[in-house]
């Protein structure tokens, strides 16, 4: 079953069950989805790996949105955008921790013989592939420059 039939059945349920926050999130999901499959390049179907960007840049998204409102006092916003964000990281890869990429940019660092900060391209460009869907950009950037400061 692909990303987008999931997330059609989901919605249908959330529907039923009356469940707006679920209901926004779902809907936000599909129409990324859509908007995704129409973009000039692509194919009908969506690879695993396209799906995965779109669902981290709309949690990306949504994370932005929530910290402006928070910073605005917007709490009403804030909530609303976080329940959202829960809701489409549901139907992203289990996130791995701070030491877990830690530990795998070690190896990669070693495969590349990686010695400074100015080798971060080579780095951060295995990182990425090896890493995608399982962290976000800003972590393994943070991880990689901390561990070739040092």
């Amino acid at each position: 079953m692909t990303l987008e039939q999931k997330i059609n059945q989901d919605i249908k349920a959330a529907m039923i069950a009356k469940d707006n926050a679920r209901l926004r999130g779902l809907r936000a999901v599909k129409a990324a989805i859509l908007l995704a499959k129409t973009e000039k390049g692509h194919t009908e179907e969506l690879s695993t790996e396209a799906e995965i960007k779109v669902l981290q840049k709309l949690v990306k998204q949504r994370k932005e949105s929530g910290e402006i409102y928070k910073q605005q006092n917007r709490d009403d916003l804030y909530t609303i955008e976080l329940e959202e964000q829960q809701v489409i990281e549901e139907y992203l890869p289990k996130q791995l921790d701070r030491e877990a990429v830690a530990t795998i940019v070690k190896d990669i660092i070693k495969t590349v013989g990686a010695s400074s900060v100015k080798d971060m391209g080579k780095v951060m460009g295995l990182a990425n592939q090896q890493l995608a869907g399982q962290a976000d950009g800003r972590t393994i950037s943070e991880v990689v420059k901390s561990l070739l400061s040092e």
